[in-house]
């Protein structure tokens, strides 16, 4: 099943990894479940098949952390990229981006979320395994009201300026 607007997102556990302790942030990965993270909250996420591929560094995750401030004068509590990737990587990728304090990079080591919202992407034969595929969403409360899904291979409707006009 895909997900889409008007659904409820499912529980699964993201990581996050913090380069500095923090009060209830251990240093290292940390471990959050994504219904309690979304609760009473307004988040945009952006979902992408890796960190540092070429698209994802250049064009996606720097479109959200430029367009940090309007999200945030639109209302939106956080923005994450979720990425089939482990916890140090997405650290790293986050750190060199300038993402830190803007965007919460979460890994899907597993892709157990990804799996549960039907979004898993198959590049195996590209020697990638299974990575997400390229989407954002609006989130209010668990609940989906934007939702833009990419084609394999394209950028165009999963921008930050399109999650922009839709809120």
């Amino acid at each position: 099943m895909t997900i889409k607007i008007g659904d409820k997102l499912p529980n699964a556990t993201v990581f996050e990894f913090f380069h500095e302790e923090t009060e209830g942030c251990s240093l290292g990965p940390n471990k959050f479940e994504v219904e309690k993270e979304l609760a009473g909250k307004t988040v945009a996420i952006l979902a992408l098949p890796g960190a540092y591929t070429p698209t994802c560094s250049a064009k996606h995750v720097p479109g959200f952390i430029a367009h940090f401030d309007a999200f945030k004068a639109k209302g939106v509590d956080e923005i994450w990229c979720i990425s089939v990737n482990d916890a140090f990587v997405m650290g790293m990728w986050g750190k060199s981006l300038g993402a830190e304090g803007k965007v919460r990079m979460l890994a899907d080591g597993s892709a157990e979320f990804t799996k549960k919202i039907g979004m898993e992407l198959d590049l195996t034969s590209r020697g990638m395994g299974v990575r997400s595929n390229r989407y954002s969403m609006l989130v209010k409360d668990g609940v989906v009201t934007q939702f833009n899904v990419e084609a394999p291979g394209v950028f165009e409707n999963s921008t930050a300026e399109k999650l922009l006009s839709q809120i």
